[in-house]
């Protein structure tokens, strides 16, 4: 590793400045320091986020373009209009976030080696979660027998009128698709302008989502960071079975 890297006090919560990482480090801020909420709420703040894997240091990273995505600029495939109309299915905020976090580390991801949701950092994101700074959506189907199973959903901090989003999973064909659908109105619907991808993917590039200069994308932190959604993310149920065409427009 790079010893130029700034190793994070851990009586400090306080980050570098971005500049050199992204023209000298990769996007790699610093390492080090810890995950407790003040510190990884410091991060996000300056557009900071932590990503490493089993048996390395934390390491944090910012890199010079941003994938984000705006919400009105959201794509539906035709394929997926169609399974949001007929498709019988539930989509909630918070009802399950544990399963969420638990799903998505255990999601293998092509083209990454290991895992980065290590024990610690699923730790930490439930704390931002129990303190309101977490929030998940979940995707439900029905069984043959006709019990409801989690399917698919994602997770993301929220701050602001800011959410950054972390990881999504699924254990059923559309069901995070359906999932991040619902979950992009139901932002906008609050006030959100902004949905942090953090990195760029093909996958979320078909949804709509693209890349940023970061001083754009600091631009939307410094505006919307400190302003508050209207209420709370509590339990809430965004769609489910005939309704779902009422909650979501997927004409």
């Amino acid at each position: 590793m790079d010893l130029s890297v700034k190793v994070l006090d851990p009586d400090n919560v306080e980050f570098p400045d971005v500049t050199e990482a992204h023209t000298k480090h990769d996007g790699l801020v610093a390492v080090g320091g810890d995950l407790q909420p003040q510190r990884l709420l410091a991060a996000y703040r300056r557009g900071i986020f932590p990503w490493y894997g089993d048996n390395l240091p934390i390491m944090w990273w910012s890199f010079p373009l941003r994938m984000v995505l705006l919400p009105n600029a959201l794509k539906i495939s035709r394929s997926l209009k169609k399974t949001l109309r007929n498709k019988v299915y539930e989509v909630t905020v918070n009802y399950a976030f544990d399963q969420v976090i638990s799903a998505c580390a255990k999601i293998e991801r092509p083209g990454q080696n290991g895992r980065w949701l290590v024990p610690e950092m699923q730790a930490a994101y439930r704390k931002l979660h129990q303190q309101g700074n977490a929030c998940s959506f979940e995707c439900w189907y029905y069984d043959e027998s006709g019990h409801k199973f989690l399917a698919g959903g994602l997770y993301g901090v929220v701050l602001g009128r800011i959410f950054y989003g972390e990881s999504m999973f699924a254990h059923a064909t559309d069901a995070s698709k359906i999932a991040f659908v619902h979950a992009v109105h139901f932002l906008q619907q609050q006030g959100v302008p902004l949905i942090d991808c953090q990195v760029y993917s093909e996958h979320l590039a078909s949804l709509g989502a693209g890349e940023i200069p970061h001083a754009e994308f600091m631009h939307y932190l410094y505006q919307y960071n400190s302003q508050l959604l209207p209420e709370p993310l509590h339990q809430k149920i965004l769609a489910s079975n005939a309704t779902v065409s009422n909650t979501c427009n997927v004409s």
